[in-house]
């Protein structure tokens, strides 16, 4: 773990001890307090990197409708390491410019993070189960076949 991680780590159980929990806790909460009690001082990386985060983030909402009427992502990532740092390059589907590797790279590595998740996700609801003991474990099924025919089906359908 990072220096920055141990941290924030620390005046998170700070927050913890000094305000209470009830076991839900808000990022943003704790981010204020944390600012307000002179614990969090942002420098200009770290505002550069939300400025970016906000336009990665309105990259990854900018959907457009194609003239079947189907919905699609606009701007997709691909992720790489350069110099030792970690770089999300954007590609928009409509550019002619954008080549055509930007987006088998990017179509890859999302399908990976989706298997991360669901990795994550069935070992989440393991622990989950083998510690609670619930009279109905949770199961996690991960065969997403039939969930992806229904939601097409429900995309309208252009004439």
């Amino acid at each position: 773990m990072s220096a920055y991680s141990n941290q924030m780590k620390a005046y998170i159980e700070r927050y913890r001890q000094e305000v209470g929990s009830d076991g839900l806790v808000d990022p943003h909460q704790i981010a204020r307090w944390a600012y307000e009690h002179g614990l969090h001082k942002p420098n200009p990386k770290t505002v550069i990197d939300i400025i970016a985060g906000d336009i990665a983030q309105m990259f990854r909402e900018e959907y457009r409708v194609d003239r079947y009427g189907r919905r699609y992502r606009a701007k997709h990532a691909v992720t790489r390491k350069q110099n030792g740092q970690t770089l999300s390059l954007w590609g928009d589907l409509d550019d002619p410019n954008t080549p055509h590797s930007h987006f088998v790279k990017s179509f890859a590595q999302r399908r990976q993070q989706i298997v991360g998740d669901c990795v994550q996700l069935k070992t989440d609801a393991d622990v989950y189960n083998d510690k609670r003991k619930p009279a109905e474990p949770i199961q996690t099924v991960l065969d997403f076949t039939l969930d992806v025919m229904e939601l097409q089906q429900r995309i309208p359908k252009a004439a």
